[in-house]
Parts: structure tokens; sequence; C-alpha cells
């Protein structure tokens, strides 16, 4: 019997560590992470390698995913924009950015687009329910987070509203995020009103999609289309500031744009991209046509996810941030950045940028809050500012640099962002818009606490040893 336990320990050990080393996708460090958690916890980090060491939706999501890709650029290519259009378009100092993001998934920078920026949650809501019931066509939602609560149901009514009096409407869900709004009562009345609604990765077979995939890869996007024409771009889940899932945290500090403009059907390509891959539909069922805004500026949408190419996300961070001549502003509430993000900030610091970092002060994560101040030291020693925001979860997601260039969404600078979630942002260059974005950065500023390298640098060792101890195993969080 002990030979036989021996046996199955070594098997087991020797069995991931040559499937991690067999796997070409891997960075040295998160397979040295992977090593260090199977060689001091083998059954436990096997186990946690099985459910989620790899990203993979399975071949036949691999491959619906590239048909339907391949049928919406076969029917409205002209929508995509060009390389050429973006040289034509974006400042040549960001032009190298701007083209990096287009490899992504083929949008790239369309002119005639305009932008208001939210005062706040309030506003969002009142704008976007209007919109809904001013629609005339159809309306496309797609949430990660649906809640139960004041704006979750007043958007529900406004869907159903519409679809009461014909207006063509479909309304996505997250299987994970939104589980429990699927399953209740409003979900139900607007299935009856006529809305077309669809779970995104649903987990109603859930042991299935442990088996073969990952139950966190989800589709954590947030899109509000209305009628080709009107669209929704920012850090917001259906969901009241109160947040009430995580309450202890709240208020949810947001931000929101509201769109007009040809980057409108590129947003909505996105969302028809994931309806037609959960529901098998094709894209002769959809209605798109671009409405360009005379003398708006250039956009462009970026979507990512588990079926996109690798490391897309953080090499465009990357690029923005090698672009930055000036400033540089960021805030995101999950900062775990790969090498490749975190070296490009200490690099643009180092040259003279002036790098502003903005995060929460209480996340709700412990273990993404051990991880991000891991990296303050070294931050704030090549120059960088951070603030940490006290008066709530800051979740914005914003980027601005040299008072032109604003990148907003949903991806944070973590690596479910970077790589298990789908995740959908806008690439903006307007100085009018971008001032706004900097001033509402500044809002952020002026509720935080600034963080010194004094500070940092008289935290208790135990407090480092911690943050770096978590951080260590970053790159499989």
């Amino acid at each position: 019997m002990t030979a036989l336990l021996v046996f199955v320990h070594l098997a087991i050990l020797i069995g991931f560590t040559i499937r991690i080393l067999l796997r070409d996708d891997l960075s040295p460090q998160a397979r040295l992470a992977w090593f260090i958690l199977i060689a001091v916890l083998p059954y436990v980090g096997s186990a946690i390698y099985f459910l989620s060491g790899e990203i993979d939706l399975g071949h036949h999501a691999n491959k619906r995913h590239r048909e339907v890709l391949d049928q919406i650029h076969g029917k409205a290519d002209p929508l995509f924009g060009t390389p050429a259009e973006t040289d034509r378009l974006i400042d040549p100092l960001y032009s190298s950015a701007f083209r990096y993001a287009g490899s992504i998934n083929g949008f790239h920078a369309v002119d005639g687009n305009r932008a208001e920026l939210m005062a706040d949650a309030a506003e969002t809501n009142a704008r976007l329910i209007a919109d809904i019931d001013a629609a005339q066509s159809h309306v496309h939602v797609l949430y990660y987070i649906w809640l139960d609560d004041t704006t979750g149901t007043d958007i529900a009514r406004a869907l159903i509203r519409a679809a009461q009096r014909g207006v063509i409407c479909r309304a996505m869900a997250d299987g994970l995020g939104s589980r429990a709004f699927i399953r209740s009562s409003h979900w139900q009345r607007m299935k009856e009103a006529g809305v077309l609604t669809v779970t995104a990765l649903p987990l109603d077979n859930v042991i299935w999609t442990v088996l073969t995939s990952r139950i966190d890869l989800r589709n954590h996007r947030k899109i509000t289309v209305i009628d080709s024409k009107i669209t929704y771009c920012g850090s917001r889940n259906s969901a009241d500031p109160e947040f009430r899932i995580k309450a202890r945290y709240a208020p949810w500090v947001d931000i929101m744009l509201r769109f007009e403009g040809a980057v409108v059907a590129q947003n909505e390509l996105l969302f028809i991209s994931d309806w037609m891959q959960a529901t098998g539909e094709k894209f002769e069922d959809f209605t798109v046509v671009r409405h360009a805004v005379e003398g708006g500026f250039p956009a462009q949408v970026m979507g990512d996810g588990p079926t996109e190419r690798r490391g897309a996300t953080p090499q465009l961070f990357s690029a923005l941030i090698a672009c930055a001549r000036e400033t540089l502003t960021l805030s995101t509430p999950y900062f775990v950045p790969d090498a490749t993000v975190f070296e490009a900030l200490c690099s643009a610091a180092h040259r003279g940028v002036k790098v502003t970092l903005i995060f929460p002060k209480n996340n709700d994560s412990w273990v993404v809050a051990a991880a991000s101040r891991s990296y303050y030291r070294k931050l704030l020693s090549a120059g960088c500012s951070i603030h940490e925001f006290k008066r709530g979860l800051l979740h914005a997601k914003t980027l601005t640099l040299d008072g032109c260039v604003t990148l907003i969404g949903s991806s944070n600078l973590d690596l479910r962002s970077f790589d298990l979630n789908y995740e959908n942002n806008i690439l903006l260059q307007d100085a009018d818009i971008t001032r706004a974005v900097r001033h509402r950065q500044d809002d952020y500023i002026a509720s935080s606490d600034p963080v010194t390298l004094d500070e940092v640098t008289a935290w208790p060792r135990y407090r480092r040893i911690w943050n770096n101890t978590v951080a260590t195993i970053g790159p499989v969080l």
C-alpha cells in the first residue's frame, strides 16, 4: 500500500509537471508559480491546476468563434475600418497603439464620433432608460452582473416596454455573474413580453463545464446599444452603486461614456458576435448601420477574451504606455499586472512621464489587494504616484495620456481581464473627452490617500512578506 501511494504521488507530480512544461503559452513566471504551488501543496495544487490551470473553452467554442468572425467580416467588413484610416485619423505619436488595438479583432479607428461623460450613476440610469424608451428599431444589452435592484429592474422594465411596442430587444447576461437575475421573475417577465434572452457561458451542467473547460471563464462585458445610433461604454454593470451583493465595500464608483457615431456599429458587432456564439444564429438576422457624426473624433472598439490572441490586452496597455510623452493617469480596481505592463509603467516614469495610478484603498478581493501592494515599492521608486481611493470601491477602469487619448471599458489590469474574461473597451483620440475623463480622475485623486515611498518602506516585515508571498502566485490568480 505504501509503495502504491508513493507511486500515485510521483505520478501526479510528474504528470502535471510534464503537462506544464509542454505548454508554450505560459510565461516563465506562471510556469514557476505552478511548480511552486504543486511542490508545496501537491494534491491541492494539482486539483487547482486541473480545475483552472488551462484557458480553453473547448474545441467547439473556438471553432464556432472563428466561424462567427468570418461571417461578420464577410458581411460587415466596411464597419470595421482599416489600418489606412487609422494612419490618416490618429496622431503619429499614438498611431502604433491604435494599430495594435486594430490587430486584436479587426476593429480600426473610424471617424465621426461624439461622447458625453455621465455625471454619476443616477444620470447614467436616467439617460439609458430614456434612450431605451425612445428606441425605434432595436435594443441590445449585455451585462456581466445584472442585479435585482433598482437599476436592474429599471432596465428590465424599459426593455419590456420597448418589446411591447414592437422594438426588437435582445438581452444577454453572464451565467455566473447574473445567475440570480437569470432565475428571477424579471427575467421571466422579459421573456413573456417578447424580449429575446440568452445566457452567456451558462452553467446548466457545472460538472461538464469543470471537466471540459473552466468555470471562471466569464463574459465580463458591459454593452448597451440602441438603434445602432447610441452605445454606452464603461465599468458599470446593471447594478446600483450600493451593490448589495458586496455592500460592505459600497458605493461602487463607476464611469460611463455615452457614444454616438460610427463606433456604435463596432460595439454592436461585438455584441452580435457574442449573441451568435451563444445562439447559433446567423448574421443575416441582424441589421447594423453606421451613423457617423459630422465633425466627430476617431475611436475604435477593442474586444478581448479567451478565444482571442493570448496576451493581447497587456500588450495593448504596454503599447499605450510606451506612447505617453507627458502624462499617463490610470485607474483600476484590480491591479495584478504581468511583467510587460509593470515594466512599461516603470519605464515611462523613468523617462520623465508623470505616471499616476489610482487604486481602491479597500478592495473586495484581499488576494488582489495584497498582490497589488507588492508592486508599490518599485513603482514609487521609479517615480510613479500612487493614490488609494477611500470613498467606496473605485471600479472605474480608465487610462488617459497626454491630454488627448482615452481608453475606457471593462478591462482591469489583472490576469483575469488579460486571459480569462471577455472584455470590451473603446479607444479614442479627443482632447475634450480626455479632459473630461481626466477631471474625473482628479476627483478620484481628491478622494484618495497618497501612498509615499517612505510609508511603504516602513511597512512591517510581516506585511511585506505576505504581499510578496501572494504576488509570487500572482501569475495563477
